[in-house]
């Protein structure tokens, strides 16, 4: 007995009726109840009757129903027949008005969805498309009827592959994705295909079907395996580029690739510069080698003619002048007054004034050192007071983008209309050498699961989440305890959060962060198998499905994250390829605050929040239970490792400073004995020469923390270090020069440093001015941190001046008084017996310098091997520098073994994906007209060359737009949310709030009328009022289930509106592709500029848009990679500044020079074009950086040439060779000890810094260009000096001439008194002894003119 019934109950429930399949015959009919089968459904789960019965005529009402829910059955009112009564229509449009709410971007792929669904629950036909395979005992109201619960629907492929393709493109704006991921289950959209959709459709198991539907795609003419009867539902499906029979237009392009239009290919980026075949600069730069070589040979060659022929007139004439190279005997000229020029007399007039003034000057200061002294220490003081009121700037945005820039407004633009983009705190965790596993999955087959994708290492990380979202401490600024939630981005709850609405995207969030969800499991069958399905199942789902709310297992647990958004693959895992999601590398969990402005009392809760999270998860990396490899960042790492770095290596920069400083006390020394070697030491100068640094660097940053202007960690860095360059070799001239003479009889000591000062100052003064006028124009420059460096340097250089003009000439004499009374400089009261020798003391480097250097730099083929060799090297530097990498990646700011390494590093290896870049709307543009919605959307019946029409073209080719994924579009999800086809826009029909905008969530009884009717022409557009009114009900619509197209969260700060309603902003959200270096950023930046200018032009030509109109393109980044667009024009316009002054000054202060002008011009910029060039070849970048030390190098430059070019065109040696080496000897010597020797050991010690910013910029580039600076201008300037150097200032030779004209009369004036006084014989002693009394009042006279002759030769 027991058997037999369970036959029965077998044969109830599995086998079908055997009803045939004939025309005008239905299978099942009216609704029996929910399918007992179906357990947590989305929808009530109701199911049809079992009912082989023909088809009704249908009429009334439900003639109406059915003509709204499935036109394409309707054959008139009298001649109407279905399977289907109003109950089943009505769940069905219900059914589809979940799919049609993302669908109906494109009317033919919502039709062909319909349509289908239409055929096999009402079709007249039914029975002959349609197989009952399971029925089951329902029982509803009291009464048990046979309901089906599964049976086979027959299709032709014809029909299943149009519909698909008419369907597979059609986007969901707000994501940029496709929407039929969300409907191929496990397969995403890139797996999907026609079984594959239709197979997710009939599956029970997917929370939206109420039965199980068992597709087959028949080919045509196929009938093997058919039941007897059964034909193919084979009805036309309609593409997606044509019109619908119910008015509908065709789809858009962006939902149909057919409906584009032909789009030319765009533009490739222009390729590298050629010539002949060749890299064009580097056949530039060999032809400029060539012609250079070939003027520098005809010169030889002239030069030697010219020789030639004037030693064969002279012979003739018998002159016979000895010359060598180059050389011009004018010495032996006579100077007729009138072969003088104008610029000569101004040059010897200009010489005079300043060697006049500054000898007085020097007088004064060192007969009053103390009262000198004491008044620069006021003033010095006066001037630092300002260093109370100083500001530091350490956001990087303030220092590298001006406030002026086209980046920086467009980020003030945004961030005041729609909030600063988020704070980014996130990890990226892996598990090296973990061994995955393979998971065969019942529904998804066998899968390979990475060693990081497992339940223990989930769940650990659950647990750190759970940590991290527990923070909790004390807020000053709240006065409370603060959380999470006081800081965090909430999206779909901004105004109240909970801990739960904060933004929390993780692998975890697939299981709404529950652990009991993660350990859930469930034995589930599918087709006759049956398996234990788990978290596995779940995460395959939802990691390929993540918008679904129920996956398809019979777990039935939703993929939405606890805060009620989707968690996109990417940003739960990376490293996987081809969407092989479970195979992934890495793991990613990120925390997102909002930003505040800096001076919001919520800012400093988000940053001691990120402490916090910092603390815990340093502390977590470091515990030794710890299953994770991984990088972490919080967003104030980068200003905090900056910061860190910065204070790290003070101790570097401050033993840097240690080593010049003992550099110089050692080498100013005379050490002429062992017993005078405390007296003859320069300690106590050097330490003023610091001291002298020390305090114009002071004066300078109070000075313009006086006035309000910021200083930074670049200027505490960089100024000193110039300064001391500047500073060291002005004190090297002026001391050196001291130690070099010899006091003159009857002569005080001030008079001496006067004398001296007056000698030397002009050649301190030309550098120093030159260097303080470039850095003054540097200023000129728009980026903020260049511009800040060039104030602070070039009032610090003028300082420097000024006090070595007065304190250091104070000290010196305080100095050279204690030296004179053989007092030990520390020990003052301990005094010497061994007397300082009274004759000049060159030390070893001049003598070294005159003996051998000179000689052999300057000897006629060293000459020429020199010029060749510098010519190569600029020709050389100038191809390498049109090869320079221009930019900054961000990792070179990061101290060596920073966290933000590991960060970076794991950032460009496992995302697989870019920064959001924002397509910004301003005022001017009217949205409320239907051209303007045109202008904007890009589903039907938009624009071809719509605003998201044309970023969806620029995403057809990321490797040239840098755009990934096309934006999401408020304005299409508006108009699909104001559809009536979708249950989102409807209004309360009674009641309280009769007329006004009812939620999805409510009944349909309770809100039966729609927003708006459906258009004749299937294209909805609102009209203005429409617009107005219902805008903001969007915004504040929570999207779910029944309406996912609620724009909170997506879109409620992504349109801004003023008091009047009128649209001021707006923005449409897209991706870059993953962007891993600084020059990507600049052509991301650059490219998503020329589509927003693009996209700007088209919408102008809407009627009624204002001319001033703009869209442009924001990302986070911009601000710091926009100097990267015009950071060459404006590095050539700031070094051109600068190099302007140099030759102005040269000019001017040697009296309208010209040549010796152009000659110091000519050797900076070859070393700055040198410079550049090894920066190439040692791998150190273009950016604003190494444009402040190209800055800096053109001042160094200065002290390297200026003192070398001055001291030859003053020299009155008779040829040019003979001139140089004068030059490189005595002033060679002081350069090299003084600038060379000062910087190189200070330079090397900043090789040990652990800031990578610092060994490249600093160390590396400040070692390149004093090597540089010291071997143009110590090597190659003599050479060139020597070739094609100033003449001798005629105006100093007629000088010269005149004194020794009289004094050859003053001497035969004696020579013929004496003569004349001897010829008188007197024989008197007295008066013998008179002639005797007055020789020594004559006896001065060789000494005076010695003292006139070694004066002008000095001059």
């Amino acid at each position: 007995m027991f058997r037999t019934a369970a036959l029965i109950t077998f044969l109830t429930c599995v086998v079908p009726s055997e009803a045939q399949h004939q025309p005008g015959y239905c299978v099942f009919y009216e609704e029996c109840g929910r399918n007992p089968s179906v357990g947590g459904s989305l929808l009530p789960p109701t199911v049809p009757c079992l009912d082989y019965s023909r088809a009704r005529a249908i009429s009334g009402e439900h003639y109406k129903k059915l003509k709204q829910v499935c036109p394409i059955l309707d054959r008139g009112e009298n001649n109407t027949y279905a399977c289907c009564s109003i109950k089943q229509l009505t769940s069905l449009d219900l059914s589809l008005g979940l799919s049609k709410a993302v669908l109906v971007r494109c009317p033919s792929c919502a039709e062909n969805f319909a349509h289908l669904h239409c055929i096999n629950t009402c079709s007249p036909d039914q029975s002959q498309t349609v197989k009952v395979t399971k029925v089951l005992n329902v029982t509803s109201q009291g009464v048990t009827r046979e309901a089906v619960v599964a049976y086979q629907a027959f299709l032709s492929t014809t029909f299943a592959d149009g519909a698909f393709q008419s369907c597979k493109n059609v986007r969901i704006p707000a994501t940029g994705g496709f929407a039929i991921a969300t409907m191929c289950g496990r397969y995403g959209a890139k797996l999907c295909n026609p079984q594959r959709w239709y197979d997710f459709q009939g599956d029970s198991s997917n929370g939206l079907a109420p039965l199980d539907i068992d597709f087959r795609l028949i080919k045509e003419g196929q009938t093997e395996g058919l039941p007897a009867g059964v034909i193919p539902y084979s009805g036309r499906a309609l593409r997606c580029n044509e019109t619908t029979p119910s008015g509908g237009q065709l789809c858009s392009c962006q939902d149909c690739q057919e409906s584009c239009p032909k789009m030319p290919p765009p533009a490739l980026p222009p390729g590298p510069f050629l010539l002949f075949g060749m890299d064009g600069f580097l056949v530039i730069s060999i032809i400029l080698f060539c012609l250079l070589m070939f003027a520098f040979l005809l010169y030889l060659i002239v030069s030697c003619l010219v020789r030639s022929f004037s030693k064969k007139r002279d012979e003739r004439r018998g002159k016979g002048k000895g010359t060598d190279q180059n050389r011009n005997d004018v010495t032996q000229q006579v100077i007729d007054p009138s072969e003088v020029t104008c610029a000569e007399r101004n040059s010897m007039a200009a010489q005079a004034f300043l060697s006049k003034e500054f000898c007085h000057w020097g007088t004064l200061m060192a007969t009053y050192p103390l009262t000198v002294l004491l008044l620069s220490a006021v003033v010095v003081a006066v001037f630092t007071a300002g260093l109370k009121s100083i500001e530091l700037t350490t956001d990087p945005v303030e220092l590298w983008s001006a406030p002026d820039s086209r980046a920086r407004q467009e980020k003030d633009f945004h961030d005041t209309h729609f909030d600063p983009f988020f704070r980014t705190n996130q990890l990226i965790l892996t598990a090296p050498g973990r061994k995955g596993h393979i998971y065969d999955s019942l529904l998804f087959g066998v899968q390979n699961f990475s060693g990081i994708v497992s339940k223990d290492l989930i769940l650990e990380l659950l647990k750190l989440q759970t940590e991290i979202q527990n923070i909790e401490f004390w807020s000053e600024d709240l006065n409370r305890t603060a959380s999470l939630k006081d800081v965090c981005f909430a999206p779909l709850n901004p105004s109240n959060p909970s801990l739960v609405d904060c933004a929390v995207n993780s692998l975890p969030q697939y299981f709404q962060n529950s652990m009991d969800n993660i350990n859930a499991k469930v034995n589930m069958t599918e087709l006759g198998v049956t398996k234990e399905v788990d978290w596995r199942d779940h995460l395959i789902y939802c990691l390929n499905s993540p918008l679904s709310f129920q996956d398809i297992t019979d777990l039935r647990m939703s993929c939405m994250a606890d805060y009620g958004a989707p968690v996109f693959s990417f940003l739960a895992v990376g490293g996987y390829t081809d969407d092989d999601y479970t195979n992934a590398e890495a793991l990613i969990m990120t925390f997102s605050l909002n930003n505040y402005a800096r001076d919001h009392p919520k800012y400093r809760v988000a940053m001691q929040w990120e402490t916090e999270f910092l603390k815990i998860v340093q502390a977590y990396q470091k515990n030794p239970a710890t299953n994770f490899t991984f990088a972490y960042m919080a967003e104030r790492s980068l200003e905090d490792e900056i910061n860190r770095t910065t204070a790290e290596d003070i101790p570097i920069f401050m033993i840097s400073y240690a080593v010049i400083f003992v550099y110089i006390s050692v080498a100013l020394g005379e050490y002429s004995s062992w017993k005078r070697i405390l007296v003859d030491s320069k300690f106590l100068v050097g330490l003023g020469g610091i001291l002298v640094v020390g305090c114009s660097v002071l004066a300078s940053m109070g000075f313009y923390s006086w006035i309000g202007i910021p200083s930074s960690l670049v200027i505490l860095q960089v100024v000193p270090f110039l300064v001391l360059a500047v500073g060291a070799d002005n004190i090297f001239i002026f001391v050196l020069e001291y130690q070099r003479d010899v006091r003159r009889p009857q002569e005080k000591r001030e008079q001496q440093i006067g004398r001296i000062l007056g000698n030397v100052a002009p050649s301190m003064l030309l550098c120093s001015l030159s260097e303080s006028v470039c850095f003054f124009l540097g200023a000129l420059s728009t980026m903020p941190a260049v511009k800040t460096f060039a104030l602070y340097a070039a009032l610090a250089v003028l300082m420097d001046f000024i006090l070595q003009m007065t304190a250091f000439v104070a000290l010196l004499s305080l100095d050279t008084r204690r030296q004179d009374n053989n007092r030990c400089e520390l020990l003052c009261c301990v005094s010497v017996s061994t007397e300082r020798p009274h004759k000049a003391n060159e030390g070893f480097l001049l003598p070294l310098m005159r003996k051998y250097y000179a000689p052999v730099l300057l000897h006629g083929y060293t000459r020429i091997i020199v010029m060749v060799v510098f010519i190569f090297m600029f020709c050389g530097s100038l191809f390498l520098m049109f090869n320079v990498t221009v930019g900054l990646d961000q990792e070179l700011a990061m101290p060596q073994g920073s966290y933000m390494l590991d960060y970076f590093q794991y950032l460009y290896k496992y995302f697989e994906v870019g920064v959001p870049v924002y397509f910004v709307t301003k005022k001017g543009f009217n949205f409320t007209t239907v051209e303007g919605m045109n202008a904007v959307c890009s589903s039907v019946g938009c624009d071809q060359f719509s605003l998201t029409q044309k970023i969806q073209y620029a995403t057809n080719h990321p490797e040239l737009s840098y755009i990934a994924i096309p934006a999401n579009s408020w304005v299409d999800d508006f108009i699909d949310w104001l559809n009536p086809g979708s249950r989102c826009c409807r209004l309360y029909a009674f009641g309280p709030n009769a007329g006004k905008f009812c939620p999805a969530s409510e009944p349909p009884l309770v809100c039966s009328s729609k927003c708006m009717k459906i258009p004749t022409d299937g294209v909805l557009r609102p009209k203005v009022e429409e617009f107005n009114r219902f805008l903001p009900d969007f915004l504040g619509n929570r999207p779910d289930l029944q309406c996912p197209k609620g724009g909170l969260g997506a879109y409620d700060k992504a349109v801004v509106r003023d008091e009047s309603g009128e649209i001021i902003a707006t923005r449409f959200m897209a991706y870059h592709v993953p962007l891993t270096n600084s020059q990507e950023f600049t052509a991301a930046l650059l490219r998503t500029r020329e589509l927003a200018h693009n996209i700007t032009m088209g919408m102008r030509k809407i009627p009624g848009t204002s001319p001033d109109f703009e869209v442009f393109p924001y990302t986070v980044t911009n601000v710091f990679y926009e100097q990267y667009l015009t950071i060459v024009p404006e590095g050539l316009f700031n070094i051109g500044l600068c190099l302007l002054p140099t030759f102005v000054v040269c000019c001017l202060l040697l009296g309208l020079d010209l040549r010796s002008g152009l000659l110091n011009l000519t050797t900076i910029i070859m070393i700055t074009v040198d410079t550049v060039g090894v920066m190439t070849l040692w791998g150190i970048h273009y950016n604003a950086v190494a444009l402040i030390n190209l800055v800096t190098a053109v001042g160094i430059s200065v002290e390297f040439v200026s003192h070398m070019t001055r001291s030859f065109a003053l020299s009155t040696k008779p040829t040019r060779v003979e001139r140089a080496m004068e030059a490189t000897a005595n002033m060679g010597s002081a350069v090299f000890a003084g600038v060379a020797m000062t910087n190189l050991p200070g330079i090397l010690v900043l090789a040990f810094a652990k800031a990578q910013l610092i060994q490249i910029f600093f160390f590396r580039l400040n070692l390149v260009i004093t090597l540089l600076g010291m071997a143009h201008g110590l090597v190659f300037l003599p050479v060139l000096l020597s070739y094609f150097g100033p003449g001798v200032n005629k105006a100093v030779l007629l000088q010269l001439q005149q004194e020794k004209a009289k004094a050859k009369q003053e001497l035969e004036l004696r020579n013929s008194m004496r003569q004349m006084y001897d010829n008188m014989s007197y024989e008197n002693n007295e008066i013998k002894q008179d002639w005797d009394s007055k020789a020594p009042t004559e006896a001065p006279r060789p000494a005076q003119e010695a003292e006139a002759q070694e004066r002008i030769d000095r001059f």
